[in-house]
């Protein structure tokens, strides 16, 4: 047991050398260790040593994700009930990630142009899907309940809800304004733990994730479900059902196309792919 002050080189790449040969952990573990020991060297102890950043970062192994078929998809939304099943249908109708369907705020549904407008998805990017048509009386029904929450609030003077970028600065009752609440709002006023505010915030993310789980379980799927399966199965329906890929790929907020690439390889997969040669030989 010696201080890290007092350790160099050698210790740490004897342990980064266990963590990958003796514990066997995956790449994202092991960047994740490394990661941590240039922020305790460099911010904490305030050591600069260059070789940390030389050493060689293990690659991440890109994987085939899981995906659903249609059948499995209507078996699986089969179960969830409420307000997780409208959730559980806008994510696969529109390859909204998580966050971005709890962020939803109401000017951003719009059932005129059939759209939905994507605010801050990852890196920051909005962009714009499509609005099904099958969910439209079923999101209707939702803002209505919505706006009873809101107008709750309105009369009991609580806090608006969050708002991006510092405008709540710029514009106080921002906030508390209809178009900016929340489309799938929390039934309870929480703190918000950056200001220490009580306000209304949108769903907790982990209601899905459980429900997600329990309905794969119901529904006896033996692949892996996660919420951002139903992203995955997006995706891959698409192109199946032959959309473009640069389509898919703006859908879906990818900066780069190679990115969207790998639902190619989960089409072959899905597709049979080339037929075995045991078939050919017995007939089938």
């Amino acid at each position: 047991m010696q201080h890290p002050r007092d350790m160099g080189a050698a210790e740490v790449q004897q342990f980064l050398s266990m963590l990958a040969n003796e514990r066997r952990v995956s790449s994202s573990t092991h960047n994740q260790a490394l990661s941590a020991l240039l922020f305790l060297y460099r911010e904490v102890l305030d050591i600069h040593l260059p070789w940390l950043t030389e050493l060689q970062r293990p690659t991440r192994v890109k994987r085939i994700p899981a995906v659903l078929t249609q059948t499995e998809i209507l078996e699986l939304l089969g179960f969830l009930e409420g307000d997780m099943a409208l959730l559980g249908k806008l994510l696969y109708g529109t390859g909204m990630r998580l966050m971005e369907g709890l962020r939803l705020r109401v000017k951003d549904v719009d059932f005129e142009r059939q759209v939905v407008v994507v605010r801050q998805g990852k890196g920051g990017k909005d962009r714009v899907v499509m609005l099904p048509r099958s969910l439209e009386a079923g999101l209707k029904a939702q803002l209505g309940r919505s706006r009873a929450l809101w107008c709750r609030d309105r009369e009991d003077g609580s806090p608006g809800v969050e708002v991006p970028d510092a405008l709540a600065v710029k514009y106080p009752n921002l906030g508390s304004r209809w178009g900016w609440f929340w489309v799938f709002p929390a039934p309870r006023l929480s703190v918000d733990p950056r200001s220490g505010v009580w306000r209304r915030h949108h769903l907790f993310e982990e209601r899905l994730q459980r429900a997600i789980k329990l309905a794969a379980a119901a529904a006896h799927i033996t692949k892996p479900v996660s919420v951002h399966t139903l992203r995955h199965s997006f995706a891959t329906h698409l192109l199946q059902g032959g959309t473009d890929i640069r389509t898919v790929q703006e859908l879906l907020g990818h900066s780069d196309v190679s990115t969207t690439m790998i639902y190619t390889h989960v089409l072959k997969v899905a597709a049979g792919g080339t037929p075995s040669p045991l078939d050919r030989l017995a007939g089938v």
